[in-house]
């Protein structure tokens, strides 16, 4: 963590200094535009720092993929008061899909953690960046907890990604409290994972019977 924030810190250092942006500010020597300089620099930081712990957290998604897979499975089974017969070959199927997804997912946020890194160097605009850099990311962690749900109960991967992308809020306030969990040192690390997990699979249950329902009808 420390190595990473030294290399984020150069490399903000690096930018300015390939930019011109440096001599310039000193030519100025301007103290407004050296604060705006520097919070700017500050909320790049921010976002590199945000963009190494998501991709911390995803390695960690895809390492513990069975465990949340069964997880999710024995949560539904509790729900229904139905006895799942564990399955190799399901678990298989959902852990390989969990990896899949958080792949996606880890890929598509570092294009948008590159977008948001190009914004957050605007001035006055690029401070807004580490919150929208927050949402996404949760929105993202979110997303793979919500999926071992869908790939149980047969929704393809692009099923999937159209029922979460309708509940982005679900999402978000998933990925939130898995997020915010892992300020809590030891503890927050390893239950926020399990709770995350329960949580999704509890939260999509009453979407799921709606929309059987509605199938009924």
């Amino acid at each position: 963590m420390i190595s990473f924030s030294d290399t984020s810190s150069n490399f903000i250092e690096w930018i300015a200094l390939k930019t011109g942006l440096k001599s310039w500010l000193d030519k100025e020597d301007s103290g407004m535009m050296g604060f705006l300089f520097t919070m700017g620099g500050l909320i790049v930081w921010l976002v590199l720092m945000l963009f190494y712990f998501s991709l911390f957290k995803y390695l960690f998604l895809i390492i513990g993929s069975p465990l949340f897979a069964y997880l999710s499975e024995k949560t539904e089974a509790i729900i229904e008061g139905k006895d799942y017969p564990f399955s190799l070959v399901q678990l298989w199927k959902d852990m390989l899909r969990g990896m899949k997804l958080a792949f996606r997912n880890g890929l598509w946020q570092t294009v948008y953690i590159i977008s948001i890194v190009i914004l957050s160097l605007i001035p006055i605009l690029g401070w807004l960046t580490p919150i929208l850099a927050l949402i996404i990311e949760c929105y993202y962690y979110g997303f793979s907890m919500l999926d071992y749900t869908m790939e149980r109960n047969k929704k393809s991967a692009p099923e999937s990604i159209f029922f979460i992308g309708s509940h982005k809020g679900l999402a978000i306030g998933n990925g939130m409290v898995f997020y915010f969990m892992h300020l809590i040192p030891i503890i927050g690390w390893v239950l926020a994972p399990a709770y995350a997990v329960v949580a999704a699979t509890l939260s999509v249950y009453p979407l799921k019977q709606k929309e059987a329902n509605n199938q009924s009808i």
